[in-house]
């Protein structure tokens, strides 16, 4: 899952630590040095000169920080082609000299960075999406200390998890939490265009939510679909779940309506509502949605999506947000994405959260969408159990 962009991530790492290693740690300007005692350029007479903190301990990072001004030039701001350069204040340079450091500079970083955002376009990251995460890293790289035990590696990959997490982490919260709290019955309704999924995300949420305690009835507000009912009914049938359905042609509100009616009286916690696949420029599609918006006042409203849909996922998306007002986002055949532009992109550019993944064709095939186990995936490391 989403290995082109994981890849795409392993070669900014290995860029910027090439840049980085070709240049020697940062030399002590000879007039600065010679002023000083020798013995300030060791590391251990640094800190024993350094501020004494609340533990009694010495504080090397309070004495070099109170040395220091990270400045960009003017040179810096200005047109295309002059060089960019941050000056670091004596204390940090005398802190890297000392302890092998190296300290990041921009041009460290602007070669891997316009690679990185090629790579990330091309990976169907929407462009703003792009330039926050390039933004980002820089912000979080430029002018810090790679201390010797560290490689340039360790130090690019904390930046890029916390860029990356912090664009996918938009509008995130504890949706089981959410779930268990809320007023029963709780109302879903899923929206999005024909053939995403949508129907089998919900027997999926259904099985889900049992294994969570919840029990469910499903309401085919799919009335213009040939086929939808039955497609729906197996689903039901195989779950042993409770249909609610009215005649094809029928009104779709009426149908989850009578759903809510029926988890009221016989004590269901949770109904998850389907509707006719649209686009949002689908007229009196869209004035369905609106109609259950506001007749049957549905707790949430669900985006299913593909994710190797990629760039056409996170437009529908965002137009779907824009025409009726979405909670949430759900990305099917997340197992097939090689690329994951949707699922970096989505909640972003929506400014709300993708909630799941589907990952297979079981019922059971569908995970929680979170942010640290994406990002720790797409940086290659171990997810925290």
């Amino acid at each position: 899952m989403f290995d082109g962009l994981k890849k795409t991530l392993g070669r900014f790492k290995d860029d910027v630590e090439e840049q980085a290693e070709e240049v020697d740690a940062e030399e002590v300007d000879a007039e600065e040095v010679d002023q000083l005692d020798a013995d300030q350029l060791d590391a251990d007479d640094l800190a024993a000169e350094g501020p004494v903190g609340s533990d009694g301990e010495t504080d090397v990072d309070a004495q070099t920080d109170s040395d220091e001004s990270v400045v960009e030039t003017e040179s810096g701001q200005s047109g295309e082609g002059e060089e960019r350069e941050i000056e670091v204040g004596f204390g940090k340079r005398a802190k890297a000299f000392a302890t092998g450091g190296i300290i990041i500079q921009p041009e460290h970083l602007d070669g891997p960075l316009e690679n990185l955002e090629l790579a990330l376009l091309s990976s169907d990251v929407e462009m703003g999406v792009a330039e926050e995460i390039l933004s980002g890293i820089r912000e979080n790289l430029e002018g810090t200390i790679r201390a010797q035990v560290q490689s340039t590696g360790m130090v690019v990959e904390e930046a890029l998890k916390e860029a990356l997490v912090d664009v996918i982490s938009v509008g995130q919260f504890d949706f089981d939490e959410y779930v268990a709290a809320a007023e029963k019955p709780l109302v879903i309704v899923f929206t999005g265009v024909n053939g995403v999924g949508k129907t089998t995300s919900i027997a999926k949420l259904a099985r889900y939510f049992e294994a969570q305690g919840h029990s469910t009835v499903l309401a085919n507000g799919d009335t213009y679909r040939a086929g939808a009912n039955e497609q729906l009914r197996e689903h039901a049938e195989a779950l042993d779940k409770r249909l609610i359905s009215h005649e094809q042609g029928g009104d779709p509100t009426a149908v989850i309506y009578d759903a809510v009616e029926y988890a009221e009286a016989n004590n269901v916690d949770i109904v998850l509502g389907d509707t006719a696949g649209r686009l949002h420029t689908s007229n009196d599609l869209m004035a369905q949605l609106e109609k259950i918006d506001r007749v049957v006042e549905p707790d949430m409203t669900l985006f299913v999506d593909e994710a190797v849909a990629g760039q056409d996922a996170v437009q529908r998306a965002s137009e779907f947000n824009a025409a009726a007002e979405i909670d949430g986002a759900i990305l099917t055949k997340a197992d097939a994405d090689q690329q994951g532009g949707a699922a970096i992109s989505i909640a972003h550019v929506t400014g709300k959260p993708i909630l799941f993944l589907g990952v297979g064709q079981g019922y059971d095939d569908i995970e929680p969408f979170d942010p640290e186990v994406i990002v720790s995936h797409l940086l290659g490391e171990e997810a925290e159990s």
